[in-house]
């Protein structure tokens, strides 16, 4: 089933698409996901919704070419903003989430690409202890910051040959996690360029990794 709705908070309004599973059972907890757009998804979280599920998760839940027994969420970022600086902002609207709706909350996960990979460092290293686990595709962060994932599961994705986001900033992050205890796993593809997300969801068992960790 697929909901639309806005969470307006004082300095943001975040536009997101909710997928949940057709048929939820009643007094059963299911994972979430939060996932997070690149740039081109931006929009103003109303008429311009529709595109931040126009690729990665999102898209292949609408197009039916993907089925979880989990809960998806997808904010869409303000067209003058990143998720690196909206936070406290994407935060409060997964907690939105978690008390609205079934949520097992052993079992919340981050993931994103590009500027949503960027995010999910982010995110990670402010709420370290809020997330099961955590998916960034072709993003970044600040290294020296990682300690922050500290024990936790990290599967990071990369194209070789990214001219968009070099591949130096996903592997400084998970030298960075690696060094302070993390349990990390990059998996870098040969020859693809910026878009590492269509074979990272598609080509791997990554969800199902996402969905398996707990707290």
């Amino acid at each position: 089933m697929i909901r639309s709705d806005v969470l307006r908070s004082e300095n943001e309004v975040l536009g997101y698409t909710l997928f949940t599973p057709e048929n939820m059972e009643k007094g059963k907890r299911y994972p979430l996901i939060l996932s997070l757009h690149g740039a081109g998804e931006r929009g103003d979280g109303a008429g311009e919704l529709d595109k931040a599920t126009n690729i990665g998760i999102g898209k292949y839940i609408k197009q039916g070419m993907m089925e979880l027994d989990a809960i998806v969420l997808c904010p869409q970022c303000p067209c003058d903003n990143v998720w690196s600086k909206l936070i406290p902002e994407t935060k409060a609207l997964t907690d939105r989430i978690v008390q609205s709706y079934p949520v097992d909350t052993d079992r919340i996960s981050v993931t994103g690409m590009s500027m949503g990979g960027f995010g999910t460092w982010e995110m990670g290293m402010s709420y370290p202890h809020y997330f099961s686990a955590f998916a960034p595709i072709c993003g970044g962060g600040m290294a020296w910051r990682a300690d922050a994932f500290r024990n936790k599961p990290i599967w990071a994705f990369h194209g070789n040959a990214d001219t968009v986001v070099d591949i130096s900033n996903s592997a400084d992050m998970v030298r960075g996690a690696r060094r302070n205890g993390a349990i990390v796993k990059f998996t870098i593809f040969d020859d693809v360029q910026h878009n590492s997300w269509d074979p990272a969801y598609l080509d791997t068992r990554v969800i199902d990794w996402l969905l398996e960790q707990t707290l």
